[in-house]
């Protein structure tokens, strides 16, 4: 059985929804860069080779709409490479290269593209989930039970399902995340603290030039170059942090110092099976070992990375003292 190897990536910067460097970029022109610049690295490949472009997009309508990952090829020049869109939120285009792998592994192709491309920035044009009047009334309990929740003071979160109701499927992260730190007692110091190192190291990281050697830097309209992520900011405190307002409850925890902040990106993979890899002489950066999907309730939607991660172990038949780096979206 062939295995599946990552032959090249690339990504754009990281730019900060509404405000930042990437906010005038349409996604599908930015996905194409990316894209463009992943194949790239690879010369020996010839584009009428690749089987699929898979491509990840969470929310995916208004300009992000119509089908992005066939747009993008056709785009591209490639009228002859297929493409799909998928959504899984905010692990969609990690969903695409499990994909990639799956069709590797059933021998249904030897190349495939996978990438990502989110423009929160965008939004304004519509997405998937802003039409007005589109949630389903069976959840309108759970929903209103969410924002009764949300003007509370002290309330600890209480799994639904144990009283026989529904929980809300259409909870907010920052609701999730406020739910989740006081059932498993989070504080916000602890929290603040985690944010601060993030920051600081984020800095240090990009004062070294640790990032370059991935960005691929992207050209704006006016002819602005952009080469750097918008998000890390330089010479945070934890002091700072420590007086900023809650964002989603009147005592909340969850500031816009220990939070992810909305963004604006693209990234690609070009992934190939090892015999392909071999015939065309490239080295593989890595190989996709093994994956894993889990959920529980989307009340406290933090916690499903846990039994995913279970998952993708015991496939591999590894266990987490095996694991000398770890990366888990945040979102």
């Amino acid at each position: 059985m062939p295995e599946a190897v990552i032959v090249s990536t690339a990504r754009s910067p990281i730019g900060r929804a509404g405000k930042g460097s990437l906010k005038d970029l349409r996604a599908d022109d930015l996905a194409a860069t990316i894209i463009q610049a992943a194949l790239a690295k690879v010369p020996e490949l010839d584009p009428t080779d690749i089987d699929d472009l898979m491509l990840g997009c969470g929310l995916p309508g208004g300009e992000q709409g119509n089908n992005l990952g066939r747009i993008v090829a056709v785009q591209m020049g490639m009228d002859h490479l297929p493409g799909c869109t998928i959504t899984r939120y905010c692990s969609s285009s990690l969903q695409t290269s499990r994909m990639a792998l799956h069709a590797i592994k059933a021998g249904e192709g030897d190349v495939f593209i996978s990438a990502g491309v989110e423009t929160v920035s965008r939004f304004a044009k519509g997405s998937s989930d802003s039409f007005p009047d589109s949630h389903n009334p069976f959840f309108a309990e759970a929903e209103a039970r969410t924002e009764a929740v949300a003007r509370q003071e002290g309330t600890s979160w209480h799994d639904p399902r144990e009283d026989g109701l529904v929980p809300d499927a259409y909870i907010a992260m920052g609701q999730t995340a406020e739910n989740l730190a006081r059932w498993k007692g989070i504080t916000r110091q602890e929290m603040d603290e985690f944010g601060v190192r993030s920051q600081n190291l984020a800095e240090q990281a990009i004062a070294a030039g640790f990032w370059e050697r991935e960005i691929t830097p992207v050209t704006l309209p006016d002819g602005t170059v952009v080469s750097k992520d918008d998000g890390p900011r330089a010479g945070v405190t934890l002091e700072g942090v420590s007086g900023l307002k809650p964002v989603f409850r009147p005592d909340g925890l969850i500031t816009a110092g220990n939070c992810c902040p909305l963004n604006d990106g693209a990234a690609a993979l070009v992934v190939m099976s090892d015999t392909k890899a071999r015939e065309l002489g490239l080295t593989p950066l890595a190989r996709i070992v093994s994956t894993g999907v889990s959920a529980l309730s989307p009340e406290i939607m933090g916690l499903g990375p846990v039994e995913a991660s279970k998952q993708a172990l015991r496939r591999a038949g590894l266990t987490s003292d095996d694991i000398d780096l770890v990366e888990i979206n945040e979102a």
